[in-house]
């Protein structure tokens, strides 16, 4: 059997699946169909300083290949995930903590409450800048160095992985930001912006008008994002965006990526990762490939 385990900034993972922030909650609805700890890791639902009710509904809504969705970072907020859910998740598999604040000092304090108790914090930087009038942190390099810094400094042991909007000029720049500021890994598609609209009623489908966009249709941009950022900067890169099956996932690790998170996929069949673990291993023994870890970067451009 192919040998799937993969290191992510020190930390030896069994492989390189992991169910993406926003479509695993917080995993124990998932150990009920199988158990997660066969799981490279679990990236958590998307924590606030505060408890969040989220967006009105309706909020998700379905279009050709994709799904919008405009939950609006609806959690318990980050203490109740240390007190009530985090032993538990520990005790299964790795954990990225998935953290979101709505001014840079508020990413600080979140990330000084996780740290030393998870292992990996992911900063997500595409949600409203509230002081800077509505401007997400990851659209601009200037901003995204600066929180980048500021959750980097709040934290003492608790490696940073900064996640990436695809909503830019220029991934590659932006990773390079994300680096300068002190990211030791980054994640990256988050979700595109996009609209669907009813047209029996005239109107936006999610009451928020506009909601973020994945699934499999998004993935041949996903993965060209991933290429541009691997190359662009000297720290990993977890890669996602449309991943289906074990073949996208080896997409992404041969574009450069050295994990993958599996997200949408998951609403679609509840047995995605297991299903995908078990088929990385059986692509690698099909095509010789002895460790999985090799096809990381494996790619060569025509031309």
């Amino acid at each position: 059997m192919a040998d799937l385990r993969v290191t992510l900034l020190g930390t030896e993972l069994k492989n390189p699946v992991i169910p993406a922030s926003g479509t695993f909650g917080f995993g124990r609805e998932f150990a009920e169909l199988y158990d997660i700890s066969m799981l490279g890791a679990v990236a958590t639902k998307g924590l606030t300083l505060e408890p969040r009710a989220g967006n009105p509904t309706p909020r998700i809504a379905e279009s050709r290949g994709v799904i919008l969705n405009a939950v609006g970072l609806q959690n318990p907020g980050v203490r109740h995930f240390i007190e009530e859910d985090l032993a538990w998740l520990r005790e299964k598999t790795k954990v990225i903590a998935n953290v979101a604040g709505k001014d840079v000092e508020e990413y600080g304090k979140i990330c000084a409450l996780l740290d030393g108790k998870v292992d990996f914090i992911e900063l997500n930087i595409s949600c409203p800048n509230v002081k800077c009038g509505g401007m997400a942190f990851g659209i601009r390099p200037e901003s995204i160095e600066n929180v980048t810094w500021v959750a980097k400094n709040a934290l003492k042991t608790t490696p940073l992985i900064v996640k990436l909007s695809p909503n830019v000029e220029s991934i590659a720049e932006n990773a390079r930001a994300a680096e300068r500021g002190g990211a030791d890994a980054l994640s990256l598609v988050n979700t595109f912006t996009g609209m669907a609209i009813d047209i029996e009623r005239r109107r936006p489908i999610l009451a928020n008008n506009t909601g973020g966009v994945s699934g499999a249709g998004i993935k041949p941009i996903a993965v060209r994002m991933v290429l541009e950022a691997a190359h662009a900067v000297k720290i990993p890169v977890i890669g996602m965006g449309g991943i289906t099956c074990a073949e996208d996932a080896i997409e992404f690790m041969m574009a450069g990526a050295c994990a993958v998170e599996v997200g949408t996929q998951n609403f679609t069949d509840a047995l995605a990762c297991p299903k995908i673990i078990a088929d990385l291993g059986a692509w690698c023994d099909a095509h010789g490939v002895e460790r999985i870890r090799d096809l990381i970067g494996a790619a060569r451009m025509n031309g």
